[in-house]
């Protein structure tokens, strides 16, 4: 049976005081819930609208690569946030709305979630959601689109990805109702991004440090396929970039084209 559309009337009392911050729309199919979400804040979309997409035709990850999506299998959503000043305010961003995901996930019962730079949320080393973070700059500052695919069932294999993909319907005996879960996701993401905004990343180091899947592990950094580095993984700087301890020093990686794979 296919899932009825998130409804924005049911979803307000389950996001309690937090419900005028957040204007929620679902569609049934669209091309990307990013992409739709971008043209709406060219048009005025308020900081905290949020667009449910439950198929999409055109969902994506990092580096173009293609995310299934469907009403029963997936939570597809993106969130528009505001931010003042320039780009540079916003580096580790990813990171940051990866602490909010799984702190939401833990808190709905999902054991050992962990964080793999710089935008995947793990459990037992495979993949259960992606974090996708567009920018566009406006006269007052900066607007973020920050797109979150969950599965909540297993995705058909895809030989073009980094990790195989993990679901909520095994890490749970019963998968959340999909309001609970996308307010349960979003009352997470609202004071993250309010440390994030006030204070930058280095306020959030330390907790997703403690998440990171890969801490102290040997790694290949790889660009276009081929390994570019090789050493142990550090974790993340105060800025957000990639610290990897090789023979000559740590090498700080910062470059979204990059893949990270354990060695």
């Amino acid at each position: 049976m296919t899932p009825a559309l998130i409804d924005p009337v049911r979803l307000k009392p389950l996001l309690g005081t937090l419900a005028p911050r957040f204007d929620v729309d679902a569609l049934a199919e669209g091309s990307s819930s990013s992409d739709l979400l971008l043209e709406r804040a060219a048009r005025g979309a308020g900081s905290g609208s949020v667009l449910v997409v439950d198929r999409q035709t055109a969902g994506r990850g990092r580096r173009g690569r293609h995310w299934q999506s469907s009403p029963a299998g997936s939570l597809t959503f993106s969130l528009l946030w505001r931010f003042d000043g320039g780009v540079e305010r916003l580096a580790g961003l990813s990171l940051a709305v990866g602490v909010a995901l799984a702190r939401a996930l833990s808190s709905l019962g999902v054991a050992d979630v962990r964080l793999k730079w710089p935008n995947d949320v793990l459990v037992d080393g495979r993949k259960l959601a992606g974090i996708l973070v567009e920018l566009s700059s406006e006269r007052r500052g900066m607007v973020a689109v920050i797109g979150i695919g969950l599965n909540l069932a297993l995705p058909e294999a895809d030989a073009t990805h980094d990790v195989a993909a993990a679901a909520l319907a095994e890490s749970l005996p019963v998968v959340p109702e999909r309001h609970l879960l996308l307010a349960t996701i979003l009352a997470e993401l609202a004071p993250v991004l309010d440390r994030f905004a006030a204070e930058g990343f280095a306020a959030l180091r330390d907790d997703w440090q403690a998440l990171h899947a890969w801490q102290g592990r040997s790694v290949n950094v790889l660009r276009d396929g081929c390994v570019a580095l090789s050493g142990t993984c550090l974790g993340a700087d105060a800025d957000g970039a990639l610290m990897i301890e090789t023979v000559s020093g740590v090498e700080r990686c910062l470059s979204g084209d990059l893949s990270l794979r354990e060695a």
